[in-house]
């Protein structure tokens, strides 16, 4: 049991450094086994909420995944890694709300010239106008 723990552990650990998600996981050992592995099974298994028996056998799959993954990490699966989370800072937040404020939907222009000035990328900025508008739906 403390075996197939580090291993979960080791295994969220890499996953993660590689810059799969539990989804990429699935989706690749689907294509190589067969059958599909939803991202709820990957969760459990680095969250030792499957069944002992379940984790058992996982495990192998997993590990050579992982051990294919490090192996054959290729700049064209770099590029389909997840980015990182952008963390905005607070000038820049009130700008956003400001902007918003006059104009809860911008051109794409005015996304590209807000993105300059606060010296972010425009997809950010996209991204955090769409969001906003989604939260103003859910308040209201």
């Amino acid at each position: 049991l403390k075996d197939l723990e580090k291993f979960a552990i080791s295994f969220k650990t890499r996953r993660i450094r590689l810059g799969f998600t539990q989804t990429n996981v699935g989706n690749s050992l689907a294509k190589i086994h067969g059958s599909v592995f939803s991202q709820t099974t990957i969760c459990r298994f680095e969250n030792l909420q499957l069944s002992y028996k379940n984790a058992c056998k996982l495990r192998p799959i997993l590990k050579q995944w992982l051990e294919d993954a490090e192996k054959n990490i290729t700049d064209d699966k770099l590029d389909r890694r997840r980015k990182r989370r952008t963390t905005i800072g607070l000038r820049a937040k009130d700008a956003l709300e400001a902007h918003f404020f006059r104009r809860p939907k911008p051109t794409s222009y005015e996304i590209f010239q807000v993105a300059q000035t606060l010296r972010l990328d425009k997809e950010v900025v996209r991204v955090w106008f769409c969001n906003r508008r989604q939260r103003d739906k859910r308040v209201k």
